[in-house]
């Protein structure tokens, strides 16, 4: 037993949001590098540098300069085992970041110190505060001209609710930036080199009134400083971990992903104070990880990860006890169990086999359609975990074949692109049309790219002009439902798990509706798990 909870206090699961271009993937890059995951970080656009980032390994994540889909890297740091979940960015896949945080035990909010918050960040930061997950706020780009750094410390408190507490500082900023003073370990680091792929080396001091510090970053700038320190002290909340592990308090560095400044000390400070793996609530009771029977849940599908094999793998969060390759495990919602031989441990794309993980690892299982997202896996106790909703889509399109001889590979893809949680597929009840919905427009060209790509099926969209989704709750024999049904049957569809869905034109409709048939309840939030 004591060996499972060794495991579980040297691992650190969390996610990392922002809005697109504020340096996620990069700072992704950058920590892996200081794990000593990868020698030479890649940069997602750069003409200086030329090779690509680890953690965007689909082909349509290279050419557009974006993240689309979450991936998961593991690394080995100072006797820990880190767990990055690196989200999309761009809200047309928020979807898939919305689910990415409820397998997380933390998260760094990455801002851009020119654009400051930005709608994005807020949205997910919504999500976090929602859950209380424990915030730690990275102030990027630092090499760049932006906002003095007290202004933004502001504009995060204000715009996203946060209680911040700095715990580094920047020295300068754009062309006159020095590097960093650390608040957390009391020194300066002065970074020397500027070599953007490679570790530089730094100077240290240990005490901010050693008059050596003037003459390395010249007299103004330390006179700056040392005013600043005393700012910080007088204005900001001193640290405090059980804070920051409710979700009240927001430690915040400052650093340029890019150029190696600040990611150092962020990442020894995560290792200092973010949560080891926490327990979770499921239908029947609380969750904790030290328990020594497994139980995990799928929070992500992702299809043709290796295009050679056209896999698909599950991506499992463990929540409690060990999990062992080739032992059987109950899949809750099917009622039968099932036995993994090649459970993977990822590095992006790349794939090793493990025998054993414990709570806070991410496994992928390799899968032949049984799994759903929202799937709870166990060694044998009937439970399901809560939380992984699907959100009404804000597109509509009819999707219709383009190749009559390919139609087994367009149904394929659908089919397998839907599990994973890229856009959600209606079919009609009238004339059995298939309607993709997305929560962003990007998602039909993703869609259409890898139907191609992927599975041979070329496909076309049909503009359709609909509002929402809505999942209708009703009891099916009574009157009122059956009068409902005859009146919109032309807009009555069933989702990919056969649930009933109410296509409405307008948020009037939705109204007038709701007031003829009160009995029959239309949901914008579908949950998985109850499917």
């Amino acid at each position: 037993m004591s060996d499972l909870i060794k495991e579980i206090e040297k691992r650190k699961t969390f996610g990392i949001i922002s809005h697109p271009d504020a340096g996620k993937t990069t700072l992704t890059e950058k920590l892996l590098l200081f794990g000593g995951a990868i020698q030479e970080a890649g940069a997602v656009k750069s003409n200086k540098i030329k090779k690509g980032a680890t953690s965007d390994f689909m082909e349509i994540e290279r050419q557009r300069g974006i993240s689309v889909a979450t991936s998961v890297l593991a690394f080995e740091y100072r006797d820990h085992k880190i767990n990055i979940l690196d989200t999309p960015g761009h809200k047309d896949f928020a979807e898939d970041t919305y689910r990415t945080l409820t397998a997380v035990d933390s998260v760094i909010v990455v801002i851009d110190v020119a654009k400051g918050v930005e709608e994005q960040t807020e949205k997910l930061v919504k999500v976090c505060r929602m859950r209380n997950i424990p915030m730690l706020v990275f102030i990027n780009k630092l090499d760049r001209e932006g906002k003095d750094a007290f202004d933004l410390l502001d504009e995060v408190e204000q715009k996203l609710g946060l209680t911040v507490c700095p715990l580094s500082l920047p020295i300068g900023m754009g062309s006159d930036f020095q590097g960093i003073y650390n608040i957390w370990e009391n020194n300066i680091q002065l970074f020397l080199e500027e070599k953007k792929q490679k570790v530089g080396e730094a100077i240290k001091f240990d005490d901010i009134n050693d008059a050596s510090i003037d003459e390395v970053i010249g007299e103004k700038a330390a006179t700056t400083l040392r005013e600043e320190l005393d700012l910080v002290q007088s204005v900001y909340p001193e640290f405090n971990r059980e804070d920051y592990m409710k979700g009240d308090l927001q430690p915040v560095f400052f650093g340029s992903a890019l150029n190696n400044f600040g990611v150092r000390e962020l990442l020894d400070a995560f290792i200092d104070i973010a949560p080891m793996p926490q327990p979770k609530e499921s239908d029947t009771r609380l969750v904790k990880p030290e328990e020594e029977t497994f139980t995990g849940f799928v929070f992500k599908i992702h299809a043709n990860m290796d295009p050679k094999h056209r896999d698909r793998l599950a991506f499992v969060k463990i929540v409690s006890g060990t999990f062992k390759r080739n032992e059987n495990y109950l899949l809750v919602r099917e009622g039968k169990k099932m036995k993994f031989s090649s459970p993977n441990a990822f590095f992006a794309d790349k794939k090793e086999v493990v025998d054993e993980s414990f709570p806070g690892d991410i496994v992928g299982l390799h899968d032949t359609g049984s799994f759903r997202i929202g799937d709870t896996l166990t060694g044998g106790e009937k439970l399901s975990f809560k939380g992984i909703p699907s959100f009404s889509p804000e597109h509509f399109r009819y999707i219709n074949n383009n190749d009559p001889l390919k139609a087994k590979q367009l149904a394929k893809g659908i089919d397998q692109l839907m599990d994973e949680g890229v856009a959600q597929l209606f079919t009609l009840e009238m004339n059995g049309r298939k309607i993709i919905g997305t929560v962003g427009a990007l998602q039909y060209e993703v869609i259409q790219y890898r139907l191609e790509h992927e599975y041979g099926a070329k496909c076309t969209y049909e503009p359709l002009s609909m509002h929402k989704a809505c999942w209708v709750e009703a009891d099916e024999k009574s009157e009122e439902f059956k009068e409902f049904a005859r009146l919109k049957q032309r807009f009555l569809a069933r989702d990919k798990y056969n649930q009933l869905v109410f296509l409405a034109d307008s948020s009037f409709t939705i109204h007038m509706t709701q007031e003829k048939f009160p009995n029959v309840k239309l949901h914008f939030i579908s949950e998985f798990q109850n499917a």
